[in-house]
């Protein structure tokens, strides 16, 4: 078997949901794991994190410049957290053989705050499954870099056995700021399973950096494991380890805030438009992924509705492998979800997209929006106005089909967000 037949058997043992964007180095291993095609690499990641939120291990492979696309709901995760695990193979075309630049990818888990781990040939086949238990152990999407030596190469070893740790995603009561404050407890926590971690052996002296081979390995490329010396590394791409061997965890950011303890949370502005639509969706016990904007004061009092998507336009594409039902605004759809939305049609994937068309952006000082109906008419939306309640009750339905709902309402005049207090 070649590698990439090796680590397309490893990921299908892990997860039961797969999907890849083609492309050098990773075509291969699309194929050999038989993964669907998204309609982009973001929208892969959305369904993902939409499978995580129900329990479902899923996966992603891309290649590098694919992974520029996820980087919204990559960063996105960090903070609004996961339930099963969520892993990206992401494969790094080291001199722009086959691309339109060379990338080093090990840069994004610095940015996003998530681990990546670097196999060479020795652990990749084990380090899928560790990659997956590492994600649900930490609520977090795990970054797994592949290189052209590892993939043209010999694979040794064989997968390990799968063992799925699912749970709630938990810190509903999280501020934004408590959030932060949770992701870097994690984010400490890392650096204590990159230290520890078997993936690794003793860097006595020349340390290859995972394909890079050597009597001494380092794969958990970051977190970097604490006490590398001044041992010479050597490294496929940029000297990502190099420049990060002295890296600390971050300091402690105190006991995550809630809304309780702050006491108070906003809430939508007095006679918005749009609350007798949440309260239906509630009633009928649709529960909405919302999209980032006004659709999330779903999820305050009084509704206290819905599941927090990840991030402007992501609500579509993590609904239609979750709930079924996604909130979004009118902007955050022309924003970026209008991809995802494409998808769900061309698939008949049964979605209710309801979207709140205030013609504004609301939350950042009410700049004009597009009419958001001059870019459906493809999808024959349902027209509805906020106050029309018989009609509301007729259009917002458990789905059977794609369907899209723009529901019409302006912000009343010079209104400002509710505020409940604890």
């Amino acid at each position: 078997m070649t590698a990439e037949e090796r680590l397309g058997r490893a990921c299908r043992l892990a997860a039961d949901h797969w999907y890849g964007v083609p492309g050098y180095p990773v075509t291969g291993l699309t194929e050999s794991v038989g993964t669907e095609l998204p309609v982009n690499e973001k929208v892969g990641l959305e369904h993902c994190l939409g499978h995580s939120q129900v329990g479902r291990r899923a996966g992603l492979i891309v290649k590098h410049v694919g992974l520029n696309a996820c980087a919204d709901p990559l960063v996105q995760a960090t903070t609004q957290g996961l339930s099963a695990g969520v892993v990206v193979l992401v494969g790094d075309d080291l001199e722009g053989r086959w691309s339109e630049n060379a990338q080093d990818s090990r840069y994004y888990g610095e940015l996003a705050e998530v681990p990546v781990i670097e196999p060479g040939a020795e652990n990749a086949l084990e380090c899928i499954e560790e990659a997956f238990r590492l994600s649900e152990a930490h609520s977090r999407v795990v970054l797994v870099r592949l290189t052209p030596p590892l993939l043209e190469g010999d694979l040794m070893g064989a997968p390990v056995p799968r063992e799925s740790w699912a749970r709630p995603r938990s810190g509903a009561d999280l501020t934004h700021r408590g959030r932060h404050q949770q992701a870097r407890r994690v984010t400490r926590a890392l650096f204590s399973w990159s230290t520890g971690s078997h993936l690794n052996r003793p860097c006595a002296g020349e340390t290859g950096v995972g394909a890079a081979g050597g009597a001494a390995r380092i794969s958990t490329v970051y977190p970097p494991p604490s006490g590398i010396g001044p041992v010479p590394l050597r490294e496929l791409g940029r000297p990502f380890v190099q420049e990060h061997r002295h890296l600390r965890p971050p300091p402690d950011a105190g006991v995550p805030e809630t809304y309780r303890r702050r006491g108070r949370r906003s809430t939508l502005c007095p006679g918005c438009p749009f609350g007798p639509a949440i309260a239906l969706l509630k009633d009928r016990g649709l529960v909405p992924v919302c999209d980032t904007g006004c659709a999330l004061f779903a999820l305050a009092p009084p509704y206290e509705h819905g599941i927090a998507g990840y991030g402007l336009g992501s609500s579509i594409g993590v609904a239609m492998t979750s709930t079924g039902v996604a909130l979004s605004g009118d902007y955050a759809l022309l924003h970026s979800g209008m991809n995802a939305l494409v998808e769900a049609y061309a698939t008949g994937t049964p979605l209710l997209a309801v979207v709140l068309q205030n013609r504004c952006l609301a939350m950042t000082g009410h700049q004009e929006a597009p009419d958001v109906a001059l870019f459906l008419d493809w999808a024959r939306p349902a027209l509805v106005e906020a106050d029309d309640n018989e009609a509301l009750e007729r259009v917002l339905v458990p789905p059977e089909r794609p369907m899209t709902v723009i529901i019409r309402g302006r912000c009343p005049e010079g209104a400002r967000y509710g505020t409940v207090e604890y």
